[in-house]
């Protein structure tokens, strides 16, 4: 194995799960989940209000004429471009902040990119397309934190308690009742069909996201792994707004197709991906994606605030049943 070309110093707060035989060669690291402290949840909450409220946001933006992908491209170069200018000020702050990674992980941020970004949201984008918001929310909030619980088992060698489980399954009844109402019409056109094939790959991509996320964090500032991610992220998208030749608006954006843009940028990508990046390396994947499950609900309190939809019996049944969930996931 190579030697590390340097030490990256990470902050004091960044608590390390590491076996006390770590001079066995043969024992491998026992990452398990975590109770999460109070300011941890605090940071998850405001997380998911930031994300659910970003369909809202998202709307806005749409109504300016810009495409989905346009969105996606436009919000992770802004993006890109806070990190890298958040780098350079930390940098000056900190004189031993390293901002090179070793040459053989940058696969690794690549694949990262690739499977958090540039597809997620291009598969994602185009699958809401076809088939619709409903069943894309489905996939992504309910599908992937149990994508990411069971292959956490597997892979990262996190121990799920029996109430664990049970709280999983709890959650998974609570955001399918919150994202449907109780009912789900199948159109069974062609369009909806594709589109329902098509989303079947984002929890994958987003559970694979979050595992990598996770080796690549015991040796990394998350902070740098989040802009790395999202630069190359960005990058990334752009042949797809090339393809549909929509890369050519930034130039003739108004301001209210901008402040959709700049809120997607700040709050839900710098700030965002930071918080889960920072949140996934103290108590585990499985803790972090429960959360996920809570977003349906912000999104229904924005849509109802915003949008003038209404709340059924359903959405608040279904909300009680993802709290108690995650309640029984994070908790001791």
């Amino acid at each position: 194995m190579n030697k590390p070309v340097f030490k990256i110093r990470t902050p004091r707060l960044i608590i390390f799960k590491v076996n006390p035989l770590k001079a066995d060669k043969r024992q491998t690291y026992n990452m398990t989940t975590r109770a999460i402290s109070p300011f941890n949840t605090f940071l998850m909450l405001t997380l998911i209000i930031f994300w659910g409220g970003s369909f809202v946001v998202v709307k806005m933006a749409l109504r300016e004429g810009l495409t989905p992908i346009a969105i996606a491209t436009f919000r992770f170069l802004t993006a890109g471009g806070l990190f890298i200018v958040a780098l350079i000020l930390k940098k000056s702050r900190n004189k031993d902040y390293r901002l090179s990674v070793e040459k053989k992980d940058t696969l690794k941020l690549l694949l990262l990119a690739l499977t958090g970004v540039t597809f997620f949201f291009a598969i994602q984008y185009t699958g809401i397309q076809l088939a619709g918001a409903s069943i894309a929310a489905i996939f992504v909030c309910l599908l992937s934190p149990i994508f990411i619980a069971v292959l956490s088992t597997r892979i990262l060698n996190e121990r799920l308690m029996k109430k664990q489980i049970f709280g999983i399954g709890i959650a998974a009844v609570g955001a399918f009742t919150v994202i449907t109402s109780g009912t789900l019409n199948f159109s069974g056109d062609i369009k909806f069909f594709l589109g329902s094939l098509i989303l079947l790959s984002t929890p994958v991509l987003w559970a694979t996201y979050n595992l990598v996320g996770k080796k690549t964090l015991e040796k990394y500032d998350p902070f740098l792994v989040v802009a790395y991610v999202t630069v190359l992220g960005g990058l990334g998208l752009i042949p797809f707004s090339l393809a549909e030749s929509s890369l050519q608006q930034i130039l003739t954006l108004s301001l209210n197709a901008w402040l959709p843009i700049l809120f997607l940028s700040l709050a839900c990508s710098l700030f965002g991906y930071y918080i889960w990046f920072y949140v996934l390396k103290q108590v585990g994947a499985t803790v972090t994606s429960s959360f996920l499950f809570i977003e349906p609900v912000f999104t229904v309190l924005f849509a109802v605030t915003f949008v003038g939809e209404t709340v059924s019996l359903f959405t608040l049944a279904g909300g009680a049943l993802i709290f108690l969930g995650v309640n029984l996931i994070t908790m001791k």
